[in-house]
């Protein structure tokens, strides 16, 4: 490959990479109901401003990267809403535009010396998301490989057209999804992307898989420029940043939820968020690339920030 790894360019200048928070629950305190199978994706139809502030309110706290809001923005989703698959296409690259647009004005307007210009991370998210059953904490869709192909690479194919610095697979559940996402990428020879799993416990990721199969198994995908976790409590976070370091050489990258448990049955969040990310301590084990995920907020990264920038 002859293309720049944005995701190591910003290593090579700083400790860690920042990623930012969670996008529907800003979109929430913003009065959106996203009790709805499109989730974050129905703002695209009703009020994609929101989904632009929220992208620079990350970018003010001190975010790195911005994660579109594509994660459950799909061909099959939006038609089922009566949206035909080139609106759709176009809503699905808006996501892209949204974040580069809320990334190049907070640049020129804000934009500091001390912080490397921030990237604009395109979410692919498994196919479970399009279900909207809690299943990409599952993995067992029940389909075969040339559906899950036909699933994401329309998709892929956009976001990487509209302009995304780099991919976000993320909330991934299946060993055997990833790779069919992973493959799929190499249609896209100049496109770096991150693969973000979500876990059965600290070792194993949803479907059983142990994390240090997936870490190895990934190694020698060179478009590949992270491998880690996202969207799992706190606290497997750093038990999965220790394993997956200990069987790639890649950057880990972790994005834990808030501290609450997520109950897919009802859609509903119970307990008690964390007072502190333990950013420190997933950096000594391994982890590169930081942030949080669902239920954590602007002011999460700004405390990350803190922690990482003098």
């Amino acid at each position: 490959m002859t293309s720049i790894n944005p995701i190591q360019a910003i290593l090579d200048e700083n400790e860690v990479m920042i990623l930012d928070g969670a996008l529907a629950t800003e979109l929430e305190k913003h009065g959106c109901d996203l009790d709805d199978p499109l989730w974050s994706a129905r703002v695209l139809l009703e009020n994609p401003g929101l989904i632009y502030q929220v992208h620079y309110d990350y970018f003010r706290s001190g975010a790195d990267c911005a994660i579109t809001a594509s994660y459950q923005a799909t061909v099959e989703g939006f038609a089922e809403r009566g949206i035909g698959e080139n609106e759709a296409l176009d809503l699905i690259k808006e996501t892209v535009v949204l974040a580069r647009k809320a990334r190049d004005d907070f640049w020129q307007e804000e934009g500091g010396t001390n912080r490397p210009k921030p990237l604009v991370a395109a979410s692919v998210g498994p196919y479970g998301a399009y279900l909207a059953d809690g299943s990409e904490y599952k993995g067992n869709y029940g389909v075969n490989d040339e559906r899950l192909r036909e699933f994401h690479q329309p998709r892929i194919k956009a976001l990487v057209e509209a302009g995304a610095d780099v991919l976000a697979i993320e909330t991934i559940p299946s060993f055997r999804e990833a790779k069919v996402i992973s493959s799929l990428v190499k249609e896209f020879p100049d496109t770096y992307g991150w693969l973000s799993f979500t876990l059965k416990n600290g070792y194993a990721i949803s479907d059983g898989t142990p994390l240090e199969e997936c870490a190895q198994a990934f190694e020698e995908y060179d478009q590949i420029a992270a491998i880690g976790a996202n969207c799992t409590p706190l606290t497997t976070a750093s038990e999965a940043v220790a394993t997956l370091n200990a069987h790639t050489e890649k950057p880990i990258i972790v994005y834990p939820n808030s501290g609450e448990t997520y109950d897919p049955e009802t859609n509903t969040w119970h307990g008690e968020g964390s007072d502190s990310f333990h950013t420190r301590d997933w950096y000594k084990r391994g982890a590169r690339i930081v942030g949080g995920c669902c239920r954590t907020a602007p002011a999460r990264i700004v405390e990350i920030a803190k922690a990482w920038r003098t």
